[in-house]
């Protein structure tokens, strides 16, 4: 399975695929389910990351440790 970032660009090319004018429907029609299943698979893992950010974020090293919520230094 290809990582993150080469499916992300393949979304790309596919989108940028999609905007050309002399794009056959059939072609037109391959290219966008590629692209939806790519979507919906990027999604997902996207969905996992974000499940264990919050975990961690939640879950302190150490009792005593509380969790930054922040992604900067708030002043």
């Amino acid at each position: 399975m290809k990582n993150f970032e080469e499916r992300l660009g393949r979304l790309e090319e596919l989108a940028d695929r999609m905007r050309s004018p002399d794009l056959a429907l059939e072609e037109a029609v391959t290219v966008f389910e590629e692209g939806i299943k790519l979507a919906k698979g990027l999604e997902r893992d996207l969905e996992k990351i974000q499940g264990k950010v919050e975990i961690l974020l939640n879950n302190p090293v150490s009792p005593g440790d509380k969790p930054e919520l922040g992604l900067f230094d708030q002043e």
